[in-house]
């Protein structure tokens, strides 16, 4: 990896560790709650960009989502063009005028002030030295400070804008690597006071609109007339890429709208979602009211919107299809079990050692104690880099980890019923006590449909895989301290519905007081009409929660594999 490369490894994983506090305080165009998720999502090929750029530059602005997502998608694909230090000059002024190019109405106050100012003070600095590495970080920090004051919904929230914060978190870490700058700047939150939590009076304005995404390939013999396009929508930017064009855009009417884009051309690909529902599962406060805040992975089935609900920070792996890798709670499951389902390879990937040593002290620094519920050792490293990291860089024991020996719907009950009690106690130690309790407590059965996606990835022997599946055997496992532990074989659907309600029916002594996590695969529809109510006829008093499996354990045990995790509350 050269300088650069690791410059843009580097500088996602600073974009990337404050992601959640970007999408608390992005409240333009549209208060959203996604800037964090779209800029990572966006920026993800930036993480391992190797030597091809020219396909990486593609790849990012094909895969780029969201107003913010779409933008820096156009100014990176042209900065990472760049060969060497002194070229960056002059690709950051290409990226800077695709970038204004690419939105129909350019607003100030945005990332696109500070690609502006970037453009600017890059060619006084040449060559790039650990010195002049700190007069540009302040010009740009400057430059994020003053959109507080440039348009009335930033004025009014009282914060900085999202897009142009996430440009400056990525470019400290950038400029820090590839000038060797090892002088640590200052926390965040002192270089941005009182302009990184949304004003409590603020109400964002209500909307019906649809944040849609799409590649248009234009009929033969016929250009694409940009002017026309941008008159379709609001917040419109468009990108040309080799002869088609992506397009985002927000819509009232999004079947009227694709109805437009086919009589242009070929509607490529379409992504379309209410930007209401965005909202409503916007993050809320700063989740630092609770006595210890609580973190764990995402490869317990725990979806974003609930860990938001409760302040809850998940630290993601990568779902790899081909040469993408996506942070597995910014994936669409039915999208990756479909392509499972057609035979191509999906694999997982850690987060890089540098992405979890910055997301480490992000929460400590916005938080202060922070309790890291963390994936079993046995199925992942997490727990050796973070304890590493608490012993090494944590001075002041703001982090405490522990080892859950968990996974999927077990991790996610330990970490869901410990921050209730968090926010509820001023108990520390208290919910230290609780989240131990819950590891020696915590119950899961997972039912596998089919062995083939174990044995593919070497879970289990292609022979075993076989001869599972021969018989028409289902294993029944469980996450467990020492691994995967098998805990019985079925035949069919309706055996491991059975097996499931006996083992609820035996393990939980008080209804009243269970908390049951129902996940489904590609099975949704079974699970919530078939199974869910058969358990809650057995226990009407408990309380069933109903989501999806981690992507993390579904990509290893495939389609049609659901499973049943159960504790009881304090």
């Amino acid at each position: 990896m050269n300088i650069l490369e690791a410059g843009f490894a580097e500088g996602y994983a600073c974009l990337s560790a404050w992601a959640d506090l970007l999408d608390r305080i992005n409240v333009f165009p549209v208060a959203d709650g996604d800037t964090g998720a779209n800029l990572r999502i966006s920026l993800g090929p930036l993480r391992c960009c190797g030597s091809d750029r020219e396909r990486v530059a593609v790849q990012m602005v094909r895969s780029a989502t969201g107003n913010s997502g779409n933008i820096a998608a156009a100014f990176f694909s042209e900065l990472l063009l760049a060969q060497s230090m002194e070229q960056l000059p002059e690709r950051s002024t290409a990226g800077r005028e695709r970038a204004w190019l690419a939105v129909a109405v350019p607003q100030g106050g945005t990332m696109l002030d500070l690609f502006d100012r970037l453009a600017a003070i890059l060619p006084l600095y040449a060559p790039l030295t650990a010195a002049s590495c700190e007069t540009i970080l302040a010009a740009l920090r400057q430059t994020v400070l003053n959109t507080a004051q440039a348009l009335p919904n930033l004025q009014s929230a009282g914060v900085v804008d999202a897009g142009a914060l996430g440009m400056y978190l990525f470019f400290d870490g950038f400029f820090r690597t590839i000038t060797g700058c090892t002088q640590a700047g200052m926390p965040l939150l002192s270089q941005f006071p009182g302009r990184l939590s949304v004003a409590a009076g603020f109400r964002p304005a209500a909307t019906e609109a649809h944040c849609v995404d799409a590649i248009l390939q234009p009929s033969e013999g016929r250009a694409l007339d940009r002017k026309a396009l941008s008159l379709l929508g609001e917040s419109v930017v468009m990108l040309p890429d080799k002869g088609r064009m992506k397009i985002h855009i927000h819509t009232a009417d999004p079947s009227a709208l694709r109805t437009r884009f086919a009589s242009m051309g070929e509607v490529v690909s379409w992504s379309d979602e209410p930007l209401a529902a965005r909202s409503a599962g916007r993050p809320s406060g700063n989740g630092a009211s609770s006595c210890l805040h609580i973190m764990t992975d995402a490869a317990g089935s725990l979806p974003r919107d609930l860990a938001r609900r409760h302040a809850i920070t998940l630290l993601d792996s990568f779902i790899v299809t081909g040469d993408s890798a996506r942070p597995e709670s910014l994936c669409e499951p039915a999208a990756i079990y479909g392509l499972m389902r057609q035979g191509h390879k999906v694999t997982t990937a850690q987060a890089s050692l540098s992405e979890r040593h910055r997301l480490y002290a992000s929460v400590c620094e916005q938080f202060g104690r922070t309790l890291y519920l963390c994936v079993g050792s046995a199925f992942t490293g997490n727990y050796a880099t973070a304890l590493a990291w608490q012993q090494q860089q944590d001075a002041n024991d703001r982090m405490e980890v522990i080892d859950t020996g968990a996974a999927s719907g077990r991790l996610a009950v330990i970490a869901l019923l410990t921050s209730r009690l968090a926010a509820r106690t001023g108990d520390a130690e208290a919910v230290r006590a609780y989240a131990r309790h819950l590891v020696n407590h915590c119950r899961e059965y997972i039912f596998i449909d089919t062995l083939r996606y174990l044995a593919a990835g070497g879970r289990v022997s292609r022979a075993n895989g076989f001869f599972g599946d021969l018989l028409h055997l289902k294993p029944v496992i469980s996450p467990t301290r020492e691994g995967v532990r098998r805990m019985g074989l079925v035949r069919n659907r309706e055996s491991q519905l059975t097996f499931a309600l006996e083992k609820a029916g035996a393990e939980i002594d008080v209804p009243a007081n269970a908390v049951l996590l129902l996940q489904y695969s590609d099975n949704q529809q079974w699970v919530s009409e078939v199974a869910q109510p058969q358990l809650q006829a057995l226990l009407p008093q408990a309380e069933i929660l109903l989501v999806p499996l981690s992507l993390t354990s579904g990509v290893h045990m495939g389609p049609g594999t659901w499973s049943l995790a159960f504790a009881e509350a304090a």
